[in-house]
């Protein structure tokens, strides 16, 4: 049995990764929303702010074989109307975070036989989207974080990915997706004529933590129905 830490646990991607791995894992959750849902998982959750809190209440395993952070941000708007508080929020909350809890869970991470991280990029960070200028500079951030972590890590056994969806049926996306109209109309922007499933994607995120993945690290895997390398 594993110690996985998922941090943003509290829905969407990151509730469908805690579900999944709760299964045959030790999972450590952490989210400042409070979801019911978490509660009624087999793992071990706590309610805290990462961006503002810091983890003195928490007993980490002393191994951690894996880490995943799952929370982030969709801040579209025109360039124009984005305050440099927009664009520091949204690096805080995807990047600044991120280094926060691999910088506690590192010597941790190195006590583990194949500790695996992985991060949330998007489709933005790769393809050039109208409104996305906030979201797509911290989230390309991420990615160069996960390459240069990788290599850095590599001598510690410690592999570390990114994964990259297109707009994805969650809480996060509801203002995009709250009627049908709007659900069809972004479904067929996709080359697969779809929007994202969570559960999918946290499926990757299950393989990026498994043995079956041992030797992938410092990619950046897209799950995005097509958007990011085909045109049609």
């Amino acid at each position: 049995m594993k110690n996985i830490v998922i941090i943003g646990c509290g829905q969407g991607i990151g509730f469908a990764t805690a579900k999944i791995l709760s299964e045959n894992n030790h999972v450590i959750g952490i989210s400042r929303s409070e979801n019911p849902e978490v509660k009624a998982l087999n793992i071990d959750f706590h309610q805290i702010d990462i961006l503002t809190e810091n983890f003195n209440n928490i007993t980490f395993p002393d191994v951690v074989d894996g880490l995943v952070y799952a929370p982030g941000s969709i801040n579209l708007k025109p360039f124009n109307r984005l305050t440099q508080e927009d664009f520091k929020n949204d690096f805080e909350i995807n990047v600044l975070g991120a280094i926060k809890v691999v910088q506690k869970l590192l010597p941790n991470m190195k006590k583990s036989e194949s500790a695996s991280i992985v991060l949330f990029s998007s489709v933005a960070a790769k393809l050039g989207m109208p409104f996305h200028t906030s979201v797509s500079a911290s989230k390309s951030a991420v990615e160069g974080l996960t390459k240069s972590l990788a290599a850095e890590f590599s001598a510690q056994k410690i592999r570390v990915n990114a994964i990259a969806p297109s707009l994805t049926d969650t809480n996060l996306a509801n203002q995009l997706l709250s009627t049908q109209e709007k659900r069809e109309a972004a479904g067929k922007r996709h080359p697969l004529q779809k929007i994202g499933d969570a559960i999918e994607i946290a499926k990757m995120a299950e393989f990026l933590l498994s043995e079956n993945s041992s030797w992938i690290t410092g990619q950046i895997i897209g799950i995005d129905g097509g958007m990011g390398n085909l045109k049609l």
